[in-house]
């Protein structure tokens, strides 16, 4: 069917807008293309993308709800490095300071600093037991380096002389199944102690977690299982929102 001129004129013009609409749509799918490559980009050059920071690390670890009657927060071990990163490092952990084991942050026995981090401890003012929790988070593959390095330590460490008692502290540690990804316990035990010590050090990711317990007559060793679980499982859900943000 033969189509009229005056037809054929709206048609061409009608056409035109539909051409730079076209084009249009394609730079705008360009320039998009572009943004998202150059958002990947710069992630890429940043080595610290997606890693939690040690604000994020605070929220995670177990607060004043968690823990029974009696124990108490102690402000002086509370500690985290902010909305900032710090740089890693990495020292010789040939020789560590056995003693260290019996310390708030142990796990820097490895000799290996991650980027951020949060502790914190609670003490029973009935008993004085003690509960502390920390949360390192490190670079690429590292965490995973860090949980062979805590085997690395007990290794080295198979006693040490306890500095108030004078006394021997035994050194024991095991690889643990069921927590996290990875997990290693120590348990600390001396004659001269009314109940003995238990470390756990438990890998989610690129953080590892790691808690100190006095609490109880197994040693500590139920309630740092217990306490390792909460802050895995808190980690998690941190960790979550992060990689959705």
């Amino acid at each position: 069917m033969r189509i009229p001129f005056r037809a054929l004129k709206v048609l061409a013009v009608t056409a035109l807008p539909l051409a730079l609409a076209a084009c249009t749509s394609g730079s705008i799918t360009t320039s998009s293309t572009d943004a998202t490559a150059a958002a990947e980009s710069a992630k890429a050059k940043d080595p610290n993308a997606g890693l939690m920071t040690g604000t994020q690390l605070k929220k995670a670890l177990a607060d004043a709800s968690y823990f029974s009657a009696g124990f108490a927060a102690d402000p002086s071990a509370a500690r985290d490095t902010g909305d900032t990163y710090q740089a890693p490092a990495t020292k010789s952990a040939d020789k560590p300071q056995c003693a260290g084991l019996g310390a708030t942050s142990w796990i820097s026995l490895t000799g290996v600093e991650g980027v951020s981090f949060a502790q914190n401890s609670y003490i029973n003012k009935n008993t004085s037991a003690e509960l502390d929790q920390e949360i390192d988070v490190y670079r690429g593959t590292t965490a995973a380096d860090v949980m062979k390095d805590v085997a690395q330590v007990v290794a080295a460490c198979p006693s040490y002389t306890d500095a108030g008692t004078h006394s021997t502290v035994k050194v024991t540690g095991a690889s643990t199944a069921g927590l996290g990804e990875e997990a290693y316990t120590i348990t600390l035990t001396d004659s001269a102690w009314e109940s003995g010590t238990t470390l756990i050090a438990a890998r989610a990711g690129t953080a590892v977690v790691s808690v100190l317990s006095t609490d109880g007559s197994d040693n500590g060793a139920a309630s740092a299982k217990k306490l390792a679980e909460h802050v895995l499982a808190s980690v998690k859900g941190v960790s979550g929102s992060v990689g959705r943000s």
